[in-house]
């Protein structure tokens, strides 16, 4: 063994989850480590998910606007062009920038980093196989894999508490298996070397719409096939539907209501054959296919069988306090229940660590909000209107929309509107939902004040600046709790 150490915490995986969960152990006094298979920190959402997503996102938005939005602002351009290269190298650089930053607070924050794959031995030993990058020697807690006898090399680790944290990966479909060439995971739409001339994405979830919206920008044809009647499934219908139009006006097409039986690969494209909502039957050509139908857990290799650590449902099942049925074994993110999102998965590593460091420790998962960063931008938080239904809770709404909005009217960004669900004897919110600009920002009033146990009249005489696009909020606030004023 090249070492053996022991940790009083003993991370593993580099994600949202794991990496929050060491530096909030180390800075409470905690001897931490943290082991990552990547040669880079930040896991799934700094390398490969939220950040590179988000960069694509804003700089197609900056293209689509120079060729399309700003005219009525009185602004003209010629000669607008798409570097697509540069925007990929932007990406990179944005990504780069964070990954190095995780690694420098891990540096600083005193946390041994090892570069490798991990295996549970019992309940608080770990194997790790593959180079290390411990402490020091780390040099910013990169390292990678090692090469030579180095890579093949062995540490032992040993810890009062093991918390696991390796997220998770793309579903891939039977008929639709993953190639990385013809039929993407959204790990490979991230990174295309050039605009493919017509995209089909399966499934219109959050990561299948915000790539939808990239590419579509971009100027590929794009067809979105969704097994489900509507768009985003699960969330408001009324906020899809407006989201749908607005990806229309893209000159993204949807097919809802259907279903991708086969798939037939040539060189240059991939054919599907679909079956429509009528039962007919059609023929989707594109030169690529982005499979996005949701995500699951990762935890391949770490032994859970053998230890015999209970799973419910394809997760790993925890108490309150994120402990397993191994005694020593915790698990956080999306390994266990709640919302894959990633900062459900900061707030359960924020948790964990203050539980494991002897301190009160505790994520609410009815106020994780939930964003896709489409343009414009939806999000959501607490209950839907046929949730609420189901559980015969007696409730009532407000409603505002951004077309009377004197910020919104001046960014000549009218499209969408804000929903509040209010108990209807209490007054107090139950659920919010948005679709408008910068919705993803917007929410985050809505749910301090549900953290809070606040009522719509709480936001509603909450004094707001003027102009903001905020106001719809309150309006929305002021309508729940019967005092419109700008809404009918």
């Amino acid at each position: 063994m090249a070492d053996k150490e022991r940790y009083q915490m003993l991370v593993i995986g580099a994600g949202p989850a794991g990496y929050v969960a060491a530096l909030r152990g180390a800075r409470l006094g905690l001897r931490t480590a943290l082991v990552e298979k990547r040669d880079t920190l930040g896991g799934t959402c700094l390398n490969i998910g939220c950040i590179p997503s988000k960069a694509l996102l804003d700089s197609s938005e900056q293209f689509h606007k120079a060729l399309h939005g700003l005219e009525t602002h009185g602004v003209k351009l010629q000669g607008v062009a798409l570097d697509l290269p540069t925007m990929m190298k932007r990406k990179d650089s944005v990504v780069e920038k964070l990954t190095g930053g995780v690694a420098m607070l891990c540096k600083k924050a005193g946390i041994d980093v090892y570069t490798g794959t991990a295996r549970l031995v019992d309940g608080h030993t770990v194997e790790v196989t593959g180079g290390v990058a411990k402490g020091e020697a780390a040099e910013e807690a990169k390292g990678g894999a090692g090469t030579g006898d180095e890579s093949k090399a062995i540490s032992e680790l040993t810890a009062d508490a093991v918390v696991l944290a390796t997220g998770s990966v793309p579903v891939e479909l039977p008929n639709l298996p993953f190639d990385g060439k013809h039929i993407l995971s959204s790990t490979e739409a991230l990174s295309l070397e050039t605009v493919p001339k017509q995209l089909a994405v399966v499934g219109a979830g959050a990561i299948g719409l915000e790539m939808a919206s990239v590419w579509a920008r971009l100027g590929a044809e794009v067809t979105v096939i969704e097994l489900q009647p509507g768009i985003l499934p699960g969330w408001d219908p009324r906020l899809a539907k407006v989201l749908q139009q607005e990806m229309e006006k893209l000159g993204v097409k949807f097919l809802l209501g259907a279903q991708v039986e086969e798939s037939k690969a040539t060189k240059k494209s991939v054919s599907l054959a679909v079956t429509l909502k009528d039962k007919s039957s059609t023929t989707v050509s594109a030169e690529k296919v982005l499979v996005a139908v949701g995500r699951k857990p990762y935890s391949e290799g770490l032994g859970l069988d053998a230890l015999g650590v209970a799973v419910e449902k394809g997760r790993i099942a925890v108490d309150d306090k994120f402990r397993s049925s191994v005694e020593g074994i915790y698990a956080i993110g999306d390994l266990i229940h709640g919302p894959m999102l990633a900062h459900k998965a900061e707030d359960d590593g924020f948790a964990v660590a203050e539980i494991i460091a002897g301190k009160p420790g505790l994520v609410e998962y009815d106020t994780v909000p939930n964003v896709v960063y489409t343009w414009p931008e939806v999000a959501a938080v607490g209950s839907t209107e046929a949730q609420l239904k189901e559980a015969g809770v007696n409730f009532t709404k407000g409603q505002a929309t951004f077309g009377a909005n004197g910020r919104a009217l001046a960014m000549d960004e009218t499209a969408g509107f804000v929903k509040i669900l209010v108990h209807g004897e209490t007054d107090r919110i139950l659920g919010a939902h948005i679709v408008g600009p910068w919705a993803s920002d917007l929410i985050s009033e809505i749910v301090v004040v549900m953290e809070f146990g606040g009522s719509a009249e709480d936001l509603a005489r909450t004094c707001h600046a003027h102009p903001t696009l905020s106001e719809v909020v309150r309006e929305a606030a002021l309508s729940a709790a019967g005092m419109p004023l700008h809404s009918a």
